[in-house]
C-alpha cells in the first residue's frame, strides 16, 4: 500500500487536503473516491484502503472543508452546492494526478453518504457506481418541530454560528477501541454550523423526495441498531429508487458499519459489489 497526501484548491480558493492509497497489485480494477462523515476526516479509513488495495482498487479521499487538515471554519459550509463543488473539484484533481479509470466510484459515509447521494441526483456524473453507508437522510430520532423552525431562523441570520453536533460517540461502534480512538483523535471535532445543520436536514429530505429519479448502481448499507442516522430512511430511499439499488441492512450494527464488530463482512461486501460493477 502506497499512501501519500496532497493539497488542491476548492472552487472558492480553500486549500483542501487529499489522500491517496494506491494499490501495488499488477491489475488495477478501479478508483474509489471517499467522502467522510461529519466531524471526522479521511485518515480514519486507512484499514478500508488496505482491503481495497489488496483487492486491486486505489482509494483516494479528501478532508471536507472545515474538517481534518483542510482549510475552512470547523464544521461549516456556506451551502450544499459548495460541498458538491468540492467533490467535483476532487474528482477533477484525481483525474489529473492519477489518470482516468474505466471503473470509477464514489463512496460516502454518513454526511459523506448524504453528499454522494445528492451528487448522484443533482450532478451529471461519469461514475460506475456509488457506495453509501449510514447516510444522514434523516436522524434516527425526530427532532422537535419548534427546534427545526428556530434552527432555520438562526441559520438565516447567523449561518456560520457553531454549535455542538450532538453526536453520541458510544453509538459509533460496539468496538470500544474504535470509540476511544475517535475520542483521542486530535483531528476529530464536534462542531456544526447552523447552516450546515439545516442544509443536512434539507438535503436528506430532497434525496428522499427525488429517490425515484436515481439511475446509478448504488450499494446502500446501514446498521439496524444505528442511533445516529435512520436505517428506515435508507430503506425508504431504496424502495423508491428501485432496481439500481442494492440495500444491505446489517443486523445489530451501529453507525460506523465499517468500524463495528464484524466489519470484515461489511468491507468484503463492498469489494464484492465493486467487482460486480467493474465486471471483474
Amino acid at each position: 500500500m502506497n499512501h501519500s497526501t496532497f493539497n488542491f484548491s476548492s472552487k472558492d480558493g480553500l486549500s483542501l487536503l487529499g489522500r491517496a492509497w494506491l494499490s501495488n497489485q499488477p491489475d488495477i480494477r478501479g478508483m474509489v473516491h471517499l467522502v467522510h462523515g461529519l466531524g471526522e476526516h479521511s485518515g480514519r479509513y486507512a484499514h478500508i484502503a488496505k482491503a481495497l488495495n489488496d483487492a486491486g482498487y486505489h482509494l483516494v479521499g479528501f478532508d471536507l472543508r472545515g474538517h481534518g487538515l483542510s482549510e475552512g471554519k470547523r464544521g461549516h459550509s456556506p451551502n450544499l452546492e459548495t460541498l458538491l463543488d468540492d467533490v467535483q473539484s476532487f474528482l477533477d484533481e484525481i483525474g489529473k494526478r492519477f489518470g482516468q479509470f474505466d471503473a470509477k466510484f464514489l463512496y460516502g459515509h454518513s454526511l459523506g453518504a448524504n453528499i454522494v447521494l445528492n451528487f448522484g441526483l443533482r450532478r451529471s456524473a461519469d461514475l460506475s457506481g456509488i457506495i453509501a453507508t449510514s447516510p444522514s437522510l434523516r436522524l434516527a430520532f425526530a427532532p422537535p418541530k419548534l427546534k427545526l423552525i428556530m434552527g432555520k431562523v438562526i441559520a438565516a441570520v447567523m449561518p456560520s454560528m457553531l454549535m455542538n453536533n450532538g453526536l453520541e460517540q458510544d453509538a459509533l461502534s460496539r468496538d470500544k477501541a474504535i470509540v476511544k480512538a475517535y475520542t483521542d483523535d486530535v483531528l476529530v471535532h464536534d462542531h456544526i454550523s447552523t447552516k450546515l445543520a439545516m442544509d443536512l436536514f434539507d438535503s436528506g429530505t430532497y434525496a428522499l423526495e427525488h429517490a425515484s429519479h436515481w439511475q446509478l448502481p448504488l450499494l446502500l448499507m446501514h446498521g439496524t441498531a444505528d442511533r445516529i442516522t435512520s436505517p428506515k430512511a435508507s430503506q425508504e430511499f431504496a424502495q423508491k429508487a428501485g432496481s439500481p439499488v442494492e440495500l444491505v441492512l446489517w443486523e445489530g450494527y451501529y453507525h460506523e458499519t465499517h468500524n463495528d464488530l464484524g466489519k470484515q463482512q461489511v468491507i468484503a461486501k463492498m469489494i464484492e459489489w465493486l467487482n460486480q460493477q467493474a465486471k471483474v
